[in-house]
């Protein structure tokens, strides 16, 4: 009777532990878009966390929204950032500098634990250098790793010269991540690609990096 008792519990432990397994397993499988779907839904900060390194600092003094719009003083470095991880998808954002040009980015298939600055590849929003790419982390790529002229420590220059508007205007990234490919576009001119990517899903951030920065309009699309 105890062998029995024992066998069954040990039977049971085991068919509950595939299940925690197989839950894990498809709640950290990437989300690939099937349509047009908004990662933003301009009231709130449902589907994101925000970031900082300071567990006592007050999130909602750095990130905060007004008129469908995202406000980022900037202060601390953190970031917001999706819940979810996404794959092969076209990111939309738009950003603008309110008040002077500054520092920000949209950091790509971010992983591992929070922290100032995740593994992740990240499309720089740095006024006058939208469009280059900045490998954290240990994030790798064919054009980074190969060191070409386009290549500067960690940095991969962009392709052309800025696309970006003047600073109080509305400017729009297009960041499309395919397989281990990923290419952006500002303001509808293609400026980078990255090949060979070492990571191919992972969570969206937007920075919290030193000056007020505001966003709109994110969404994700699939492609092809």
């Amino acid at each position: 009777m105890k062998r029995y008792c024992i066998t069954t519990v040990a039977l049971a432990m085991t068919v509950l532990l595939v299940a925690v397994s197989g839950a894990q397993e498809k709640q950290t499988k990437p989300i690939v878009p099937k349509e047009k779907t908004s990662l933003w839904n301009g009231r709130d900060f449902s589907g994101w966390k925000l970031f900082v390194p300071n567990p006592d600092h007050d999130v909602t003094k750095t990130w905060s929204i007004k008129d469908g719009v995202i406000r980022c003083t900037g202060r601390p470095a953190g970031y917001m950032r999706t819940e979810a991880d996404y794959a092969d998808y076209l990111l939309h954002v738009e950003w603008r500098w309110p008040d002077r040009g500054g520092n920000s980015g949209v950091l790509n298939h971010k992983v591992g634990e929070d922290m100032v600055w995740p593994k992740s590849l990240e499309c720089q929003l740095a006024s006058g250098s939208a469009g280059d790419f900045w490998l954290i982390g240990g994030f790798e790529c064919r054009e980074h790793a190969k060191k070409g002229k386009r290549v500067r420590g960690l940095n991969v220059r962009k392709l052309k010269n800025s696309s970006e508007k003047p600073i109080g205007q509305w400017n729009a990234y297009d960041i499309i991540c395919k397989d281990d490919w990923v290419v952006v576009l500002v303001n509808g001119k293609l400026q980078n690609l990255a090949t060979k990517c070492s990571l191919k899903s992972g969570k969206i951030c937007l920075q919290s990096e030193g000056t007020p920065v505001e966003f709109r309009n994110i969404y994700i699309e699939p492609v092809e």
